[in-house]
């Protein structure tokens, strides 16, 4: 394991300076990787997807307990680096590294060497959200996983219908997973420490809810004009989508969603109902 010298003296070796830009916090703290290993429920069958492995803290946790990790690292540097660290600290398990060059934000499945079981990872708080939601659309082989992220994004991520935390994010991801709070982590394990706190949100494939032959991305839309005017009660925060706020009323009642309801008490499986009901017969009424 990597701890705070040997964090900071690989980063001086690398002339690596954390930058913002990059989000990069680095964990160098052996117990808290090892239980962000133990909380994913990495198996020995298992491949991991890792975003953001940085140093190299959470792929030697991950390493003994994967069947194989594919590591993505933005960083040119520190993706050329994590072999060589695997190598002097873990020979025995190097053949099971695999390091892509690359933004997590543009991963398809077709570029990866074997399908991903799992994604672990300490993402940077700029792009969590995204990628997350980017990494469950085009990785249909991921059960689930565990990542690291900013504490307020984490409960706003696992937030249920009906509080101030729920939102389009919140909305989104639960199309593709049923995601929780997994517990916090502590700023002083980080290098450099971070100005905000952070927390593990869990995550858990589940099918997505009987759209009626809307597509996820008409899902999505649906979900984004209500978001977008959440104080207004559905019926005027949907008349842009639906064209006027009667089409939007008609959309909303053939959905069995109450017109005066407001997004934030809405399910996914309540939006992909608006979104279907915009192709029955109905609409066409005047």
């Amino acid at each position: 394991m990597l701890g705070p010298a040997e964090v900071r003296a690989l980063a001086e070796r690398l002339g690596v300076r954390p930058t913002k830009k990059l989000g990069q916090n680095f964990v160098h703290d052996a117990n808290t990787v090892r239980r962000i290993a133990r909380l994913a429920g990495v198996g020995s069958d298992d491949v991991v997807l890792e975003v953001g492995p940085g140093l190299g803290s959470l792929t030697l946790a991950l390493l003994p307990h994967a069947a194989r990790v594919v590591a993505v690292e933005i960083d040119p540097v520190l993706a050329g680096a994590l072999p060589g660290t695997v190598a002097d600290r873990a020979p025995a398990l190097v053949d099971r590294l695999t390091v892509l060059t690359e933004d997590a934000l543009a991963v398809r499945a077709e570029e990866l060497p074997v399908a991903p079981d799992l994604v672990v990872a300490n993402l940077p708080y700029n792009v969590g959200v995204p990628v997350v939601l980017h990494l469950l659309a085009g990785l249909p082989s991921l059960r689930g996983g565990l990542v690291m992220i900013q504490s307020e994004v984490v409960d706003r991520l696992a937030a249920s219908p009906g509080g101030r935390e729920y939102g389009a994010p919140t909305a989104k991801l639960a199309w593709f997973a049923h995601a929780r709070r997994a517990g916090p982590v502590p700023r002083t394990v980080f290098w450099p420490v971070p100005g905000v706190d952070s927390a593990l949100l869990a995550l858990e494939r589940q099918p997505p809810p009987d759209a009626g032959g809307a597509t996820r991305k008409e899902v999505f839309a649906v979900v984004d004009a209500a978001f977008g005017q959440r104080r207004k009660a559905l019926r005027g925060a949907l008349a842009g989508w639906a064209g006027s706020p009667s089409a939007a009323e008609r959309r909303l009642r053939a959905a069995g969603v109450d017109p005066t309801d407001r997004a934030e008490r809405l399910t996914i499986a309540d939006f992909a109902r608006i979104a279907a009901s915009a192709d029955r017969p109905s609409d066409a009424r005047t």
